[in-house]
């Protein structure tokens, strides 16, 4: 039904001397000696195309950004419409990563046509991809559901592992976000057998992410703290840098949801370290909200809390993100409620017993 996973990113030369589970920092190397051996504006607009995504798979967002503008105006130079869709579509990613998502979507929507006007369906495919995880992760579930199933349905019929991961985890995460738990888990396991199948690590690491956030909701977190450590384990040999930030940020939404609140905190804050280091505003909001959480349970001042919570919810909804501010709304309401007539009021620092909060969905 599929083959093995491949990175269509890496065009001409590149495509024979990498492959999709190639570290980033070989992956940097590799392009940067083919830009320096580049004949022609086509040579180096894909060598500057592979620039570009290893940086920003390594979090360095001013260098990836730098790059995909190059490999743009190359393609540009050569009049290659499909290599100018590529380039759209790396730096629609990397504003997506960025959280500037109203920049993702009009580089994304460029790259869509362009490829297009080119024929070429890959460069189209993983554009309407783009777009669709754009809308998802702004929870704009309706406008990118069927975006979703239609990519899918083009990934079985291309035999194409990747996509196939890249759309099931997709729709996975949104029955996730919904409620759906018994759906979303059959979809991420389903993600991580088919990125096992087509030797897909890093979707493999995705999907496990996936995997453990659902189980720990179902309150197996030790079962999940397992499979983090298998996809740690993954971005590290890969170099995956966000991806990592993400996988932490997850270990303390279970650490959080399992009443270990120390732990949550100190694993949030790494978090927050990473994510600050790789100027992804995402993840950083993210972090500080599982962090806020945390502390509030360890005994801070609720009105320092409230304060931040204000903060976090402008931010949130400067980026989009429709779900995580949902979350502060309800952890704010959470905060001021007032106790029933002769209920004690909860022990913010207890360690031990399960929070009552709503489960972090991102």
């Amino acid at each position: 039904m599929y083959g093995k996973a491949f990175a269509p990113e890496y065009q001409g030369e590149l495509g024979s001397a990498l492959s999709v589970n190639s570290s980033y920092e070989e992956v940097l190397d590799t392009a940067n000696r083919a830009l320096a051996d580049a004949d022609t504006a086509l040579e180096r607009a894909r060598a500057q195309l592979a620039v570009a995504e290893a940086n920003r798979r390594l979090g360095r967002v001013d260098a990836a950004g730098s790059a995909w503008r190059a490999s743009y105006r190359s393609a540009r130079d050569t009049g290659d419409p499909a290599a100018m869709a590529w380039a759209l579509w790396s730096g629609g990613t990397l504003a997506r990563q960025c959280g500037t998502l109203p920049l993702a979507r009009r580089l994304l929507g460029h790259a869509v046509t362009l490829a297009a006007d080119s024929g070429d369906r890959l460069a189209q495919g993983y554009a309407l991809a783009g777009l669709a995880e754009t809308g998802r992760i702004q929870g704009d579930y309706a406008a990118v559901a069927e975006l979703h199933e239609q990519l899918l349905e083009q990934a079985r019929a291309h035999g194409e592992a990747r996509h196939m991961v890249w759309a099931m985890s997709g729709i996975a995460q949104m029955h996730r976000n919904t409620g759906d738990y018994d759906k979303a888990l059959e979809l991420f396991e389903e993600s991580v057998r088919i990125a096992t199948e087509a030797d897909d690590a890093r979707g493999r690491a995705w999907s496990l992410r996936g995997i453990a956030d659902v189980r720990s909701v179902r309150g197996e977190p030790d079962r999940a703290l397992d499979l983090l450590s298998e996809a740690e384990a993954i971005c590290r040999t890969m170099d995956l840098a966000s991806a990592l930030a993400y996988n932490h940020k997850m270990r303390g939404n279970v650490l959080y949801r399992a009443g270990r609140y120390a732990a949550a905190r100190d694993t949030y804050a790494l978090a927050l370290r990473e994510f600050t280091e790789m100027h992804e505003p995402r993840g950083e909001a993210l972090s500080r909200l599982g962090l806020a959480k945390s502390r509030a349970r360890l005994g801070r001042d609720r009105t320092e809390t409230l304060v931040e919570l204000d903060a976090l919810e402008g931010d949130f909804g400067r980026i989009g993100l429709r779900h995580a501010r949902e979350m502060v709304i309800a952890f704010r309401a959470e905060l001021t409620a007032t106790p029933a007539p002769g209920t004690p009021a909860p022990r913010s620092g207890a360690t031990t017993r399960r929070s009552p909060a709503v489960p972090a969905r991102s």
